[in-house]
């Protein structure tokens, strides 16, 4: 997704936030945008739709400064030919068939043709597939077939605003002597990326349903956000019949809460919690069972919960971008 995409998907939210909460004020002051501001976009989304969204830059492209042509038709060329290949590499190769360019001239060439990212060059590539039937070379192949593993492994997944989808997911985290297994429920808002986490000795529909009255709810109605839809698995602890007395499917009811479920057989498509999980056994876990023995559910809840204020207050908080320290605002805003 490139700057400009990012700054589409920050000013949809603002305006889907405000239509569900039904007061500007409260979704300016979450998402860091004046009320001047909101009404702008507002009044250029109902004229233009997403369209009228796009900032317009005020710079002006100066051909004289650009590579001659044969030069940028060949680095384009390599782009579809050669996708996995990087800048530097490219410029190498280039310089062995006596075409001198830069790495920083063929990154500029690529971001004019919107070929920046490895997955652009190869949507490029389906392109050309798709419209001239070429007979693909064994890297063309090699990098397609790596961008369907890619797809298959994460899922992307669309969301709008701040509750609009919050995922779930189990998390077997160990056994620890004393203790027995551990588990943990595993929430995440899709849009701020906020987590929740709360261990149990047992996974069923009935811890599921408890984290999400315990922490997760409670904290989106301090918000006034509703949530209004849930993203699991197709564990034993979220599906089941409501009429056979499913504790997870029957709290989801009482609230109103819309229940999706991932792909079958690809528990590994909610990518979001997948992503979180790596984290916090990374940084989390395989750290604080090497400086401590926990002989208690709770001294572990305990550290916990003070990793996850921790990645919800301060790991989230560098960002590079504009939009993603606006992003970083709205985390804040939610989180303290």
């Amino acid at each position: 997704m490139n700057q400009e995409s990012k700054l589409i998907k920050t000013k949809l939210g603002l305006l889907n936030l405000a239509e569900h909460l039904g007061n500007v004020s409260k979704a300016c002051k979450l998402m860091g945008y004046s009320r001047d501001s909101f009404y702008r976009i507002k009044e250029l989304y109902d004229t233009g739709g997403e369209t009228a969204l796009f900032e317009i830059s005020r710079s002006k492209p100066n051909p004289k400064n650009r590579v001659d042509e044969s030069v940028e038709t060949a680095v384009v060329r390599f782009a579809t030919d050669q996708p996995s290949w990087g800048q530097q590499r490219l410029s190498n190769e280039l310089r062995k068939q006596g075409v001198f360019v830069s790495g920083g001239g063929i990154r500029s060439i690529w971001l004019r043709h919107g070929l920046e990212t490895f997955k652009k060059r190869l949507t490029a590539l389906e392109a050309i597939v798709a419209a001239d039937g070429i007979i693909l070379t064994e890297a063309q192949v090699s990098a397609l077939e790596k961008k369907k593993e890619e797809q298959e492994a994460f899922g992307e997944i669309e969301t709008e605003h701040p509750g609009y989808l919050v995922a779930q997911d189990t998390y077997y985290v160990g056994n620890i002597k004393g203790v027995g297994r551990i588990y943990q429920q595993t929430v995440i808002d899709t849009y701020t990326r906020v987590a929740f986490t709360k261990l149990y000795d047992n996974k069923h529909a009935i811890t599921a349903a408890d984290t999400l009255n315990d922490r997760v709810l409670p904290f989106f109605e301090q918000q006034q956000i509703p949530v209004l839809r849930m993203l699991t698995d197709r564990g034993t602890e979220y599906n089941g019949k409501v009429e056979y007395g499913h504790d997870y499917e029957l709290y989801l009811t009482i609230e109103g809460i819309d229940h999706s479920r991932t792909k079958v057989r690809h528990p590994q498509s909610n990518g979001i919690c997948e992503r979180f999980h790596r984290t916090i056994q990374e940084e989390f876990y395989a750290i604080a069972f090497r400086k401590k023995i926990y002989n208690t559910l709770e001294a572990l809840q305990n550290d916990l919960d003070e990793w996850i204020r921790y990645y919800n207050q301060e790991r989230h908080t560098v960002a590079d971008t504009a939009t993603e320290k606006r992003q970083c605002k709205l985390l804040k805003n939610l989180y303290l």
